[in-house]
């Protein structure tokens, strides 16, 4: 019965690919990566670099054929948290990147909490930073809304979410939403497309928070999901009717997994919940929300001699109809991989490898998942990723 639901799945994934828009309207055509060059593994152990490069961003054009790169400028940035410390104006005039750790004064060898927020101008050749705000402590995932007014920042070790108003280019402070202690972790924010609700994983408590939203007034709903051991990544797909989390668990060995959240539910609560492999780090909705990838290390960031070590990581694709998601296609990435970003028609998926220093490209099509062989080379670790939201 597996192999028969995997094959519809594969069938319903091809059939997507088939009729995928082609058309060079509509925005989602630039993803920004957030790379990182404080961090290495080493043998398993995430390592401190001293006297690191400066952490970088880096554009990339999803229109060209194959995705090319268009600028790398130094900006702060972590790999701690989940790989959506990046968010990008819905119009793409500008994009947001968090900076959840930094060199530790008088300790290179050690990281402490950041709260900045770089405010990139991606108009500009070559974009450039033209503002930083404070969040909170642990700044990571940050989310904007589709009005364009309205940005929220998960501060993991603070245990909050700041709240900033957006008017064209310049993010203002307006309060923030404390959700449990300093040690809830909240870990990203993502914001419904009608913009009424947002939604916090914590991977601290384990818990998933839900936010009211009205105009740009933000405050807690209180309503707490339970989905799996420590949610992370999280994302809503279109037209809004669910949300996906993955739960990267504690990281010994056992297979983790990813949950679906029912939001048209009174209460939003969660209906299902798939085992997809060891620590699925990034998760992501194709624009059209028809499919969702995931990216799991499955072990290749474990030490070698680990008997939960895996050569590499896989990309696990997703077909999703109605509020159920079947497995369709799974591929291997690097290692110590993070973030994952579709292209505005869906065909092109962007994988971060962390340790290889690149984003890997796929190509979707009637076979399933395909390499393309293109490694798109940066010069920092890439630890976080998104496209603006459609």
């Amino acid at each position: 019965m597996r192999k028969v639901a995997y094959a519809a799945a594969s069938l319903a994934l091809a059939a997507c690919a088939a009729t995928s828009p082609t058309s060079d309207s509509g925005r989602g055509y630039l993803a920004v990566s957030a790379n990182d060059n404080k961090a290495v593994l080493v043998d398993g152990k995430t390592t401190v670099v001293p006297n690191a490069a400066p952490d970088t961003i880096a554009v990339i054009d999803l229109r060209a054929s194959p995705p090319r790169l268009v600028a790398e400028i130094d900006v702060p940035a972590s790999v701690v948290g989940p790989p959506t410390s990046v968010a990008i104006a819905p119009d793409e005039s500008f994009a947001l990147v968090t900076a959840a750790m930094k060199k530790a004064t008088g300790d290179p060898g050690r990281q402490v909490p950041d709260s900045r927020v770089s405010v990139i101008d991606l108009t500009t050749k070559p974009p450039q930073v033209i503002g930083v705000v404070q969040a909170g402590a642990g700044a990571a995932g940050v989310s904007i809304n589709r009005a364009g007014n309205l940005a929220l920042v998960a501060n993991r070790a603070e245990g909050s979410v700041s709240i900033f108003t957006i008017a064209g280019k310049t993010l203002t402070p307006a309060g923030k939403v404390q959700l449990g202690n300093e040690n809830s972790g909240p870990s990203h924010v993502a914001i419904t497309p009608d913009g009424k609700t947002a939604l916090v994983t914590r991977d601290g408590d384990s818990r998933i928070s839900v936010l009211a939203i009205e105009g740009t007034k933000v405050v807690d709903a209180k309503r707490e999901l339970n989905a799996g051991l420590r949610p992370y990544g999280l994302d809503i797909c279109n037209p809004g009717n669910i949300a996906v989390v993955a739960n990267i668990g504690i990281g010994q060995g056992d297979e983790d997994t990813i949950s679906v959240i029912d939001l048209q539910a009174k209460p939003p609560r969660v209906i299902e919940t798939i085992t997809v492999g060891q620590t699925p780090e990034g998760i992501a909705c194709s624009p059209d929300g028809s499919r969702v990838a995931v990216v799991a290390m499955s072990g290749s960031n474990k030490a070698a001699s680990s008997p939960f070590y895996r050569k590499n990581g896989r990309v696990v694709l997703f077909a999703v109809d109605g509020k159920k998601l079947s497995k369709a296609a799974e591929a291997d990435i690097g290692n110590w991989s993070q973030g994952v970003a579709f292209s505005p028609d869906g065909r092109t998926i962007l994988v971060q490898n962390m340790v290889q220093k690149d984003i890997q490209v796929f190509e979707m099509g009637v076979f399933g998942l395909r390499d393309t062989g293109q490694r798109i080379q940066l010069k920092g670790g890439p630890a976080g990723i998104r496209t603006a939201p459609q």
